[in-house]
């Protein structure tokens, strides 16, 4: 009885579907041309970004200080080196990774500074850098990597550590904390006369001010290509019909 008389789940989905209203042929159309308007509004918007973005002037064309040399195909990569050169006669292996050193600090860590912005758009953001240094011999499996900040008249050490060469992002170590090797201590407790010593060590090897026009101006590229790229990406997604 009891069976019988309880109608059975199948039953209660088909009966709910077949008593739910169904959308009107009036509704969907205006749904439909809502979303057209609104994606029309959004392409529309992009563009006009778009070809403000692309009238924007350059910076003036700059070269990095000699002997470093650019790393071929570095503006189109998401990360890695920009700048290489060798040193000494143990034919040391340096490399030098750029990005904004905003990127690491706190939002409002650089707002009473000066900013590079005025006559040529750079934004304050690019006036202070963030360089990872790489700096290996050949026939070791280590390198000796600085973190530095850079800016227009200053380079200062925020770290330093040797790791072995498998991790020579900045990103691809974060996930190797647990590795058990020791990074050493943090460069601000270090001893002053230490301190000194390793900033003479990579002034030494051309890591120094010098070093800043060439940089700032190639990250501004980059921001420019890649904010370029953004644009006409997202018009195509938007924009390519439904499969």
């Amino acid at each position: 009885m009891l069976r019988r008389a309880a109608p059975t789940a199948a039953a209660l989905c088909r009966r709910a579907v077949s008593t739910s209203p169904s959308p009107s042929p009036t509704a969907a159309a205006t749904a439909a041309a809502s979303s057209s308007a609104v994606n029309s509004i959004l392409l529309r918007s992009l563009k006009e970004h778009y070809l403000e973005v692309s009238k924007m002037a350059p910076p003036p064309k700059t070269s990095p200080p000699k002997p470093f040399t650019i790393v071929k195909g570095a503006l189109d990569q998401a990360s890695g080196p920009v700048l290489r050169r060798e040193y000494g006669d143990a034919g040391e292996e340096i490399s030098i990774s750029v990005g904004r050193l905003a990127n690491i600090l706190p939002p409002d860590a650089d707002s009473d500074s000066e900013g590079a912005g005025g006559d040529d758009g750079l934004s304050a953001s690019i006036s202070q850098l963030l360089l990872h240094v790489d700096i290996s011999k050949p026939g070791t499996g280590k390198s000796l990597q600085f973190l530095c900040g850079l800016y227009p008249d200053a380079i200062g050490i925020h770290s330093v550590c040797l790791r072995s060469k498998d991790a020579e992002s900045l990103e691809g170590n974060k996930a190797s904390k647990a590795d058990g090797e020791y990074r050493g201590r943090i460069f601000q407790e270090l001893d002053e006369k230490i301190r000194d010593s390793l900033h003479l060590y990579i002034e030494a090897r051309g890591i120094n001010e010098k070093l800043f026009p060439f940089l700032q101006a190639w990250l501004y590229v980059k921001d420019h290509r890649n904010l370029i790229r953004w644009f006409k990406s997202v018009g195509t997604f938007i924009s390519e019909p439904k499969p």
